[in-house]
């Protein structure tokens, strides 16, 4: 199935990554996309909620196995690790997807981090600073619940800062995102991608709900009346950062189930393709058998 609407005659390509991913150096019409789209889910008989379901619940075996063997190859010196990037407009499923995708795995091998509005220490240093600290270790996942991006999203749609400097920071985080990636970093961009209508229609439920309440923030409402002005911004982001060493891959959010399979999804390939491996023992195996069946003597 097409990412966009309406794609033609289009070859099935070889895995997810490569159907969602930003083609690199290309323009970015997100309208072009469909949010309530399944690209990639393999067809079959209604309902395909149960069916996403089921199959995301299925790889977390193969995801936490892969995991634990991350973190194994980085005690023997392996420096290798994922960071998940999620950026997304407000109800677009940041939170879920931490919720129900990062939940598959082992918390202790993971480094979560959600960035809010940077704090009087933060603004003295440059937009990259916090992000530098919040990465992951080696043998780690880390996941960024909003992250650089936002200095050229928010801070170009409320204009924070000069045109110019967006216009240069789209340079500096190639360049810090390749300098991961040469420091062994797999960095796993996602953008999840709300239709206007759903984002209303969660809003909506979030007020129908008191249990929600706390979750709503009536400026949300306000920042609605800028949807064209951030739906432009993320194309830009999108078409002058998805870079062959940390592409963006496009994830229609209509649909949380899909999401949620999609995420899931791509991290299964990304960890199937690094194939991180058990280190082999530093020690005499048979002796320590002999020994403790000796009476540990």
């Amino acid at each position: 199935m097409a990412t966009k609407k309406p794609a033609k005659e289009q070859l099935k390509p070889a895995s997810l990554r490569e159907l969602l991913r930003v083609p690199e150096g290309e323009r970015v019409l997100l309208s072009s996309y469909d949010a309530e789209g399944v690209p990639g889910f393999p067809e079959g008989p209604p309902p395909l909620k149960a069916a996403g379901l089921a199959a995301t619940a299925l790889m977390g075996e193969r995801l936490a196995g892969l995991q634990e063997r991350l973190y194994a190859a980085s005690t023997a010196g392996d420096r290798r690790r994922l960071l998940l990037v999620l950026q997304g407009m407000d109800t677009s499923g940041k939170g879920g997807t931490v919720k129900h995708v990062i939940g598959l795995f082992n918390p202790s091998g993971c480094r979560i981090k959600a960035f809010k509005a940077p704090t009087a220490e933060e603004r003295k240093h440059s937009f990259l600073w916090r992000i530098k600290k919040a990465l992951p270790q080696p043998g780690e996942i880390g996941i960024f619940d909003r992250s650089q991006y936002e200095d050229v999203l928010i801070a170009r749609v409320r204009e924070l800062v000069p045109r110019e400097e967006i216009g240069r920071r789209y340079g500096r985080i190639n360049r810090f995102e390749k300098s991961l990636a040469d420091d062994g970093v797999t960095v796993v961009k996602v953008f999840l991608h709300i239709s206007y209508e759903e984002q209303r229609r969660r809003l909506l439920n979030r007020l129908d709900n008191p249990d929600k309440h706390w979750k709503f923030n009536p400026g949300d409402i306000d920042e609605r009346a800028l949807w064209p002005a951030y739906q432009e911004a993320y194309e830009l982001a999108l078409e002058r950062c998805s870079t062959r060493t940390a592409p963006w891959f496009v994830v229609p959010a209509d649909r949380k189930w899909y999401r949620n399979w999609a995420i899931s999804t791509l991290l299964l390939e990304h960890l199937e393709a690094l194939d991180p491996q058990y280190p082999r023992a530093d020690f005499d195996v048979e002796e320590c058998r002999r020994r403790l069946r000796g009476g540990d003597s």
